[in-house]
This record gives structure tokens, sequence and C-alpha cells, in this order.
């Protein structure tokens, strides 16, 4: 345990958020479906789009830029292909409905895609593709976000860092679950290096100018490096087309950033595809043909003493695994803002540190 980071209970911290959404003026599905998303994702040890985004997101929905009570509601669309409006709703909370109705459309045509125009932030995309794996389906989840990425050499962002997930059902201890952002780093690892006062690897990001930092407040100002140089910058090119142009929402620069723009919506879109697998293939087969995936990849030889391969998903599981036995590490910057929350908007709210 880090001395920058104080130890709350997995219990305890999603009744706290639950309760602090609540106030916000959330009904208490979504509050609590919002809360069990960003606690999820930490127990996953993606701290970087967990609780630590709470104060930005409550902030939000004071200040209506979250709207709390949206309309979510069908734009476009037939069949197995639907888009969605999120009515400026909590990306978390219109994510999930979106997954949902994909999962819905999968159980008649096998295959389905819900796009979403007019959201916001939708956290990570772990969140979605996990709830279709969860149900026996492949999901797939992806978003658009504005630019904060720089093609090398360039002095301006040219695309978001735009995450894709991909879980596939095991019917084992965990998923298939790979969840990356298409820049070196995802965004929220530069705030979670500022809140605790470590410097970046030279190579995650740039600053205003376009040339690289190890600053991560520069970073945060200036404009991430894309992961694998011109083929992730292809493939987050994509995922805005997809989240964004043929949605009917916005792409690209018509995006607002939740922390320059506070009070107003972020305009985002999403793309969610569920593959019902049992289509194709049924559960007692896909469990054993998985085994043998895995255990050839744990039983690959490693060059080095100690060293294993993991499936994706698998160190998440671990993670979690360990977090609900010790507790959840949140930064103490995290801690203090949210204490300052509580004390003024929900002081019967119990927040305490594990001793």
């Amino acid at each position: 345990m880090e001395e920058h980071q104080v130890l709350i209970g997995e219990e305890q911290l999603f009744h706290f958020v639950g309760e602090l959404f609540q106030y916000a003026g959330m009904p208490r599905e979504d509050a609590l479906m919002h809360a069990r998303a960003l606690v999820d994702t930490d127990l996953w040890g993606i701290s970087s789009h967990g609780v630590m985004r709470v104060p930005a997101y409550f902030t939000r929905m004071l200040n209506g830029a979250i709207r709390v009570r949206p309309q979510i509601h069908k734009a476009a669309g037939d069949g197995a292909l639907e888009v969605l409006d999120g009515d400026a709703g909590a990306g978390i909370v219109v994510g999930c409905r979106a997954m949902d109705r994909a999962i819905e459309l999968a159980k008649t045509h096998h295959i389905a895609a819900v796009g979403v125009r007019n959201s916001n932030h939708f956290g990570a995309g772990a969140i979605y593709a996990r709830m279709a794996a969860e149900r026996g389906m492949i999901g797939i989840a992806m978003t658009n976000v504005k630019p904060l990425v720089t093609a090398p050499g360039a002095v301006r962002p040219v695309v978001g860092n735009n995450p894709l997930a991909i879980a596939i059902p095991t019917y084992g201890e965990f998923p298939f679950c790979l969840d990356m952002a298409l820049s070196k780093v995802a965004g929220g690892k530069l705030t979670l290096a500022i809140k605790r006062g470590e410097k970046i690897p030279m190579d995650w990001a740039t600053d205003a100018d376009g040339r690289p930092t190890d600053d991560p407040g520069k970073a945060f100002n200036g404009y991430l490096l894309p992961m694998g140089d011109y083929k992730g910058l292809g493939l987050a090119y994509v995922i805005d087309i997809l989240s964004g142009v043929i949605t009917g929402g916005v792409f690209s620069h018509q995006m607002k950033s939740m922390y320059a723009s506070p009070k107003e919506p972020s305009l985002t879109g999403h793309f969610f595809i569920a593959i019902d697998i049992d289509a194709i293939i049924g559960r007692d087969a896909m469990k054993a043909r998985m085994e043998e995936y895995y255990k050839r990849l744990k039983d690959t030889p490693m060059w080095e003493d100690g060293a294993e391969m993991f499936l994706p998903g698998e160190l998440e599981y671990r993670k979690e695994t360990e977090r609900r036995k010790s507790g959840i590490p949140v930064p103490v910057k995290t801690y203090q803002e949210l204490m300052e929350l509580k004390e003024r908007y929900v002081p019967e709210a119990e927040l305490t540190p594990l001793t």
C-alpha cells in the first residue's frame, strides 16, 4: 500500500458514490448502476476510469452538463441496427442502456449493433463489453471523444484517444476482455499522475506545441501520442466514424471536453455490438475450446524465469480478487475531494478508510 493512497472498502465506496449521484438527482436505479460501474472499474485496476472521475461527473450533473433524468430514445435504424439518442445523459447510464438493447436485439438476430449520439463520457469500455460476455455473447464497445491524439510531428490533435473493448465468454473464472485506448495511454492516466505527483514516460504525450514531455500537467494541456503510430491513428479514425459520423452525432473537433467545458454536454457518441455465439457454438463446446486456447497460451515457454503469459482479462481478475479482500486504493487527493463532497452534500454517508 503506497503512502499517497487510502484504502476504502468496496461496498462502502459503492454506496457512497450511489448516494452522491442520487443527491444530484439521478433515479436510484441509474445512480447505483453508475456507481457499480465505477467501483468495478477500480476493482479491475483501471483506476484512471474509476472513482477518481466522481468529482468531475458529479459537478457536471449539478451544472446540467449531464442530464440526470435523460429521455433516451431510438433515433434511427431498424432490425439489428439502431441508433439511440442519449439526451445528454451520463455516458455510463446511456452506454448500459445501449448495450442492453444490443444484447436484446442479438437474441433475435444473433448479431446486433447499437450506436449512440448525444451522450457523455462513458468511462471504461470494459463495462459494456463484459455485459455481453456475462450473458454468453461477445461484446464490442467503443466511443469517440474530443481530439487529444496527435500524429507524430503535428502541432494539433487529429483524433480522440478513442477506446475499443472486446469481451468473449470463457465460462471460466473470468472472461476474455481486451480494453485499450488507441493512444499510448488513456488520458485518465495523465490525471492520475497529476494527482499522484508523478512524471510520465516521454513517449506518452506532447505539450501544447507538439513536443514530447514527461510533465503530466503539460501533457494534460497538450496531446497524446498514438499507439502503433499510423496503425493506432487509423483505428481511432474508424471508431470516430462508427461512433460519430454514421450515427448522425458529432465527431472530431465538434465534441466538448468534460473538463474544459464543465457546463456543457460532451455530445459524445458510442457504438456497441453484441454477437450471440450460441447460434454457432454451444456453451459446453465454447468452454472446452476456450480452456484449450487458455492452456496453450499458459504453456508458452518464456525465456525469463517466473514469467508467464496472460489472457486479456486475467490480470484484472487477479486484481479484482485482491481488492475485494483488501479494499480499493484511492489516491489521497481523490479521497480528499470525495470527503469535501460528502461533508457538503451527503454528510450522513460513510466513507471511512480501512485500518
